[in-house]
């Protein structure tokens, strides 16, 4: 056996050193080119040493600003309704994921059927459909499938109280882009729920309804305060790809509808780039899945030391 003052290869360190580089390499570059202009960017020759500016971040945040920069002649970026079209849609496909998983997981767990298995594995396979393939009959289902007739009653009354003209589809909606994240997402999280709640003594939940605890305050009281890391974990993953989806929302957003990434891929045109405003507007994109993933940790690690006791 090793002793414990044996120093590790110097090998190991390196290959950490390099690991953390990649992973935060990229955020730093982009961070410090937020605050170069598109000229000090595109020659590349201003490298650390450079004059910083806040006009990127100005003309991103244009429509949220309490001032009018100098700089700005046209505010074309509307980050402030992308970034709240992408929280809506971000925490309400996560929540929504997160009830309807941990409880179609504790089904497939604890109660009996015929085809348990087959739907637990299908769970799985399903995840494995990759985005794109969805892309197309997603697309068209929503466009003409599931829309209610503006002749119709329901949708003559919604036209009539909210505007607009034609049907009333789910495409264009955030209602139709947070269903279709739910059912992306939801395979993946039973999947991982699973496994948590397999881990949950039963003499628990039999000694709660001994007590008097009916089903639903077993689930709630008993096995969710047990899981929690796992709810953890399956919200971070969760949030993290509703927040970072492009191709769906592409093609099922408008408008008044579309997310932070298609703003900033819009950015980008044939004969023009702006790569500072494109850096400053992936930097603001990172923030809230990175305080998301702080927040969510704690539970994790609350979760794994709650039982831990000094022996």
């Amino acid at each position: 056996m090793a002793s414990p003052n044996t120093k590790a290869n110097p090998a190991f360190y390196a290959v950490i050193a390099l690991l953390v580089f990649m992973s935060v390499g990229p955020v730093i570059l982009m961070f410090m080119n937020s605050f170069k202009l598109d000229v000090d960017i595109i020659s590349g020759s201003s490298g650390l040493i450079f004059l910083p500016t806040i006009q990127n971040y100005e003309k991103a945040l244009c429509d949220v600003l309490w001032y009018e920069p100098d700089h700005v002649d046209f505010c074309s970026l509307k980050f402030g309704g992308a970034f709240i079209n992408s929280l809506i849609i971000a925490l309400i496909s996560t929540v929504l994921t997160l009830v309807i998983g941990c409880m179609a997981a504790y089904a497939l767990v604890r109660f009996r059927f015929m085809g348990r298995d087959t739907v637990s594995l299908s769970t799985l396979m399903v995840r494995m459909v990759p985005p794109a393939v969805l892309l197309v009959p997603v697309f068209g289902l929503w466009n003409n499938e599931f829309c209610l007739d503006r002749d119709g009653l329901i949708g003559g009354a919604i036209r009539d109280t909210f505007g607009g003209r034609g049907d009333v589809c789910l495409a264009g909606t955030h209602s139709g882009i947070i269903l279709i994240y739910v059912a992306m997402n939801l395979p993946f999280v039973i999947w991982i729920l699973q496994s948590f709640i397999v881990q949950v003594p039963r003499s628990l939940e039999e000694a709660a309804r001994v007590d008097g605890a009916g089903p639903f305050q077993v689930f709630f009281k008993v096995v969710l305060p047990l899981i929690k890391p796992g709810l953890a974990a399956a919200a971070i993953f969760t949030f993290r790809i509703a927040w970072n989806e492009y191709l769906l929302a592409s093609a099922l957003s408008d408008r008044d509808t579309r997310t932070v990434p298609i703003l900033i891929v819009n950015n980008m045109s044939e004969f023009n780039v702006e790569w500072g405003v494109i850096m400053a507007t992936g930097m603001l994109l990172a923030i809230p899945p990175i305080i998301f993933t702080l927040f969510a940790s704690r539970q994790i690690i609350t979760g794994m030391t709650a039982g831990a006791v000094k022996g």
